[in-house]
């Protein structure tokens, strides 16, 4: 009796199992029927609708400051117009309307599509940067008509250069980042990075990381919600050498005298760069959102050569300047004492040949050759040191070769040797091309850099500095200095004697009876040197077609240190097509003048009225020179 109960009772749990299975499954049926059948279309559309996409925050690049905390560089926001092909039903239709609406020309849109059209579809191609207001709320307005869906607007960092043109081959400029560029770095398409100067050397620094969000966008790109953000991390502040202030008054002195050309002014004991200046320049803002061809067409083809860093990169006969070398090679190769004299009758023959000097100084010693520029002397000095032991000196003092600055594409300066005119010319040395390298013309061939390594080399008594531009970086704790380059040259002392005689002699040159007096300052001691380079010997003058008047003209040269006997600043200026170093001596004053006002915390000189515009005398005839040309 209990055992059939039992099974009773059994048999009814096993019965109200099966009817709540069997209802279960009933329930999930109705359930997948109704999403699947029912509302099939509903959620077929919102799967179908509905994407996630990751857009990428772009880092803004670090802030760039000079020595005295001036900001040199900063960014701006912009806006960004771009096609999400993704989103894209017809994109014949879209690039017409975009055309259309913002003004621009409809066959460079199809261009800027046509060659990303490898890239993802999700990843947006940019065809407007830095859009103006207008461009923006025309595009904003269709995409609420829902006109443009595929069409968004982004706002990014954008680089910007207050001072416009100043220091701009010092500065550089930023672009888009190259195919070279990605591979080599690993960077996104459309990725910003330094293309130029400061902003390439050190663009890693400089260039930040950047971010992203994550959003759900419906089938017309807006967004729903956000499911992710990472917020970008500015790049690094950078502090650079240079003075702002001594880099304005170079280039208001060089306007206002009317030449272009470049100047370099260093800190001996350091080799910190304070001025960089090359002109003509250009506008680094142009290349901030994408340089236009119109603009890029006429800065590649403009015989002035904008481009060109000029304190680096050009390379120019030395003149009068190179006198510097002999007089500091001869004295510490003991060949001759400050106070020998040697003879200027007008000139002197060396070789069966006969090198002119442009004036009959008599009897003169190693300060007074110096100041008065004396070509007979420094034949003589030469012709005794021989070019090998010339060019040694010309590494030693950092007028041979590359300075090392941290800037890209420096060329070499070439002071000659006997092996290098081998390799070069597959031609023996003959000493008579000594005598016009003497005088720094001939095969001798240098940047304004290395005039300027060489003069701070004398100034600091022998060390040759590696110049730099970058002091310190900031990455949020505060700024750290940057090491000083290592040089690869051994110091070495120059003998107390040599200092003392080349010194006052380049004394002498501004504050003497010499070609450098429109350098002087009263009070400071400056110490320089003159130098006048042909352009082209006089018969080539006479025979040149198709040259202006301005072109033929020979260049002009300044070295310069300041104090003369603890010298703070050392460096060069060069005129191109100055006609004589005094133009440069010019534009070195208000150089000079700027520096010693902004160390004492004086008001800045006012920058230098141009000059009234000369009536060239009639018949003006050039000085005649020896074969290499005579320079002072």
């Amino acid at each position: 009796m209990a055992i059939a109960e039992d099974r009773r009772r059994h048999t009814t749990r096993l019965t109200v199992l099966r009817v709540s299975i069997a209802a279960a499954f009933g329930l999930l049926a109705c359930g997948f029927w109704f999403f699947q059948v029912v509302q099939h279309a509903k959620f077929k559309e919102m799967a179908e609708n509905n994407h996630q996409r990751t857009l990428t925050l772009r880092a803004p690049r670090g802030i760039i400051f000079d020595r005295t905390g001036r900001l040199l560089v900063e960014n701006r926001n912009s806006f960004n117009i771009s096609i999400v092909r993704e989103h894209t039903k017809d994109i014949d239709h879209t690039i017409r309307v975009l055309a259309s609406v913002t003004g621009v020309n409809e066959k460079g849109v199809r261009e800027i599509v046509e060659r990303q059209r490898r890239e993802p579809s999700y990843r947006p191609i940019v065809i407007i940067q830095d859009a103006t207001l207008a461009q923006v709320a025309a595009v904003t307005a269709r995409r609420l008509d829902f006109e443009l869906p595929d069409v968004l607007v982004q706002e990014v960092p954008t680089r910007e250069y207050p001072d416009q043109s100043m220091a701009a081959h010092l500065i550089g400029y930023v672009g888009e980042a190259s195919e070279d560029q990605m591979s080599a770095d690993h960077l996104a398409s459309g990725a910003i990075v330094g293309q130029f100067g400061i902003e390439r050397v050190y663009n890693k620094l400089l260039m930040g990381e950047d971010g992203a969000r994550r959003v759900v966008v419906n089938s017309v790109g807006r967004e729903i919600r956000t499911l992710e953000e990472v917020p970008p991390v500015q790049g690094q502040r950078v502090q650079v050498a240079i003075s702002s202030a001594m880099q304005k008054a170079a280039e208001d002195a060089f306007r206002a005298y009317g030449y272009w050309g470049s100047a370099v002014v260093l800190e001996p004991k350091t080799g910190d760069v304070l001025t960089l200046t090359s002109l003509p320049a250009f506008d680094p803002n142009d290349f901030a959102t994408g340089i236009d061809r119109a603009t890029w067409n006429q800065l590649n083809t403009d015989k002035l050569r904008p481009l060109q860093n000029r304190a680096i990169q050009g390379r120019y006969s030395p003149g009068s300047t190179f006198k510097v070398l002999l007089a500091t090679a001869a004295l510490e190769e003991g060949l001759i004492t400050p106070e020998r004299q040697i003879f200027c009758a007008g000139g002197g023959t060396f070789y069966g040949r006969f090198f002119q000097c442009l004036g009959k100084h008599g009897w003169v010693d190693m300060r007074h050759a110096i100041e008065k520029s004396c070509n007979t002397y420094f034949y003589t000095v030469g012709d005794m040191l021989g070019i090998d032991r010339i060019h040694k000196w010309g590494e030693k003092l950092g007028l041979a070769g590359k300075s090392g600055i941290d800037l890209p594409n420096e060329v070499e300066s070439i002071v000659p040797s006997q092996e290098w005119k081998r390799k070069r010319f597959n031609e023996k040395w003959y000493a008579g091309d000594t005598i016009s390298v003497a005088i720094g013309q001939g095969m001798v061939d240098v940047t304004p850099m290395a005039l300027a390594v060489m003069m701070a080399t004398v100034a600091n008594g022998g060390t040759r500095v590696v110049p730099r531009l970058v002091k310190a970086y900031d990455e949020g704790h505060g700024w750290q200095p940057v090491p000083g380059p290592v040089s690869p040259y051994p110091p070495f002392l120059l003998k107390p004697e040599t200092l003392s005689a080349v010194r006052d002699g380049l004394w002498m040159v501004v504050n003497g009876a010499g070609t450098g007096r429109r350098a002087m300052v009263a009070g400071r001691e400056v110490a320089g040197k003159t130098g006048t380079a042909q352009v082209i010997s006089l018969q080539g003058r006479d025979r040149a077609r198709g040259k202006t008047d301005q072109d033929l003209r020979d260049h002009g040269w300044f070295v310069f240190m300041a104090p003369k006997d603890n010298p703070e600043i050392a460096g060069v200026v060069f005129a191109e097509h100055g006609e004589h170093g005094s133009a440069s001596a010019s534009v070195a004053r208000h150089i000079i003048e700027t520096y010693f006002a902004q160390r004492d915390g004086l008001p800045l000189p006012a920058a230098p009225v141009p000059p009234p515009p000369a009536t060239p005398a009639p018949g003006r005839v050039a000085a005649a020179v020896g074969p290499a040309g005579g320079t002072h």
